[in-house]
């Protein structure tokens, strides 16, 4: 497993900057769809405008948040036992705030798919 390390820690720039890339895209997602959720509920069950938001929120959950969510996590353990840091408590906080997020992130999948 050293040698693993060793070779992927000269690439850990790059992990760092795909992870920071997916939580954006995360967030971003995460943001967007509850304001898609209140432009749904605007408009009459069944009609062509309910089901273009349904079209989007879905696309939206599965061509955005979804992977970004799994790059997030991939990468985040990556750094985390790459750099060592997955000792530090600041680490150990963030990793709880992302459960959080992640709990959030099924609610607002089970959501679309009700």
């Amino acid at each position: 497993m050293d040698a693993l390390r060793d070779t992927l820690a000269a690439y850990t720039q790059w992990f760092l900057a795909a992870h920071i890339i997916a939580v954006i895209a995360w967030m971003a997602g995460m943001l967007y769809l509850p304001r898609l959720f209140v432009y749904h509920t605007q408009t009459q069950p069944g009609s062509e405008g309910s089901e273009r938001f349904k079209v989007m929120e879905k696309k939206l959950l599965r061509g955005i948040i979804n992977p970004a969510m799994i790059a997030v996590w991939l990468l985040g353990l990556t750094l985390a036992w790459l750099t060592g840091a997955y000792m530090q408590p600041w680490l150990q906080i963030k990793f709880v705030l992302v459960l959080v997020l992640s709990g959030l992130h099924g609610f607002f999948a089970r959501t679309v798919k009700r």
